[in-house]
C-alpha cells in the first residue's frame, strides 16, 4: 500500500469539512433545537456537538471545545440540560443534517457516488482510536445512521473530531489557550481576527491580554503580525495535527483517499455554493 503522506490528512480535512460543518448552520437544525425548547442559537451549537458526551459540565465543554470564551459556554451549559437531553438533542441534530442534505443536495442524496463515498469514509473511521480523544469518543459512541448521505456525514464527523482533539492535543503541548489560538489563527489572515474572536464571544479584554502574551513570547510583532518564531510554531502545529489525524488515512490507503476527495468534493462545493455558510469556510 502507498504510504499516505500527512500533508494528505490537511487537504482531505479542507476538501471534506463543508459536508460535515454545515450542521452547525443549519436552518434545519436550528428549527430542530427550537423545537426541543433552545431558542438561543450558541446553546443549540454547544449542546447538541456536546450531547454524544452525555450531560456534561460546562468544563468539559470548555475543555474540549477549547477556544470558545469559558464565560459563554458556561452560559449554555448545564442550562440546556434543564430544556432537553442529550439524546432528544441528538435526535434533533440527526434529523436537522438530513433536512439540509436532501435540500441542498436533492437527488443526488441517493446517488452511487454518495453510497460509495460512504462506505469508504466508513472504512477510515474504522481506524480512529478513542485513547486522548474525548470529543471523537463520545460521537465514536453513537449509533450509525442507516442512509449513505448520514451514513457519509457521521463518518465524516467522526474524522473530524478525531482531527481536532489532535489539534487542541498539539496546541496544549505548545502551551497554546484558547484566546491565543484565536489570535495566532487571525494573524495568518486565513479568517478576520473580528469573525473569530465575535464567534468565539472573545471580549476585547481578553483578545488584547493574548496580544500581549504571544508578543511577550516572541511570537508576534508590534503590529501583531507573526513573527518568524510565530510562524515556525503555528507550522509545527498544523504538521503535528496532519501527523496526529494520518492513521485513518493511512488504513484507507492512497487510492482510497483520492477516490474519497474526488466523490466528496463536488457534494461540499454544493453546500458551500448553497449560501447556508454565509461565508466560506477555512481551516
Amino acid at each position: 500500500m502507498t504510504t499516505v503522506e500527512p500533508t494528505l490528512a490537511r487537504k482531505l480535512h479542507r476538501t471534506l469539512e463543508p459536508y460535515h460543518g454545515i450542521v452547525y448552520f443549519s436552518a434545519e437544525a436550528a428549527a430542530q433545537y427550537r423545537a426541543l425548547g433552545i431558542e438561543d442559537r450558541q446553546m443549540g451549537y454547544f449542546a447538541s456537538r456536546a450531547a454524544a458526551m452525555g450531560a456534561v459540565p460546562g468544563e468539559v465543554v470548555i475543555a474540549t471545545f477549547f477556544n470558545f470564551a469559558p464565560e459563554e459556554v458556561r452560559r449554555c451549559i448545564p442550562a440546556a440540560w434543564s430544556i432537553a437531553s442529550p439524546a432528544d438533542l441528538l435526535a434533533a441534530r440527526r434529523a436537522g443534517i438530513d433536512a439540509t442534505l436532501r435540500r441542498i443536495l436533492g437527488d443526488e442524496v441517493d446517488s452511487a457516488a454518495v453510497a460509495e463515498a460512504a462506505d469508504l469514509a466508513r472504512i477510515a473511521a474504522s481506524a480512529c482510536t478513542p485513547e486522548g480523544r474525548p470529543l471523537y469518543a463520545g460521537h465514536a459512541s453513537l449509533p450509525w445512521p442507516d442512509e449513505p448521505h448520514l451514513v457519509l456525514w457521521h463518518a465524516l464527523s467522526l474524522l473530524r473530531e478525531h482531527r481536532g482533539d489532535g489539534h487542541i492535543a498539539a496546541m496544549v503541548v505548545e502551551g497554546v489557550d484558547g484566546c491565543e489560538a484565536l489570535v495566532i489563527h487571525g494573524a495568518t489572515g486565513e479568517v478576520p481576527a473580528e469573525i473569530l474572536k465575535s464567534s468565539r464571544a472573545r471580549s476585547d479584554e481578553d483578545w488584547s491580554a493574548a496580544v500581549v502574551r504571544l508578543r511577550d513570547r516572541g511570537w508576534l510583532d508590534d503590529a501583531g503580525e507573526l513573527t518568524d518564531a510565530g510562524r515556525a510554531h503555528r507550522q509545527w502545529v498544523e504538521d503535528r495535527t496532519d501527523e496526529l489525524a494520518l492513521a485513518p488515512w493511512q488504513h484507507l490507503g492512497l487510492d482510497g483517499c483520492t477516490r474519497l476527495r474526488e466523490l466528496v468534493r463536488p457534494l461540499s462545493k454544493a453546500v458551500v455554493a448553497s449560501g447556508s455558510f454565509g461565508f466560506r469556510p477555512a481551516q
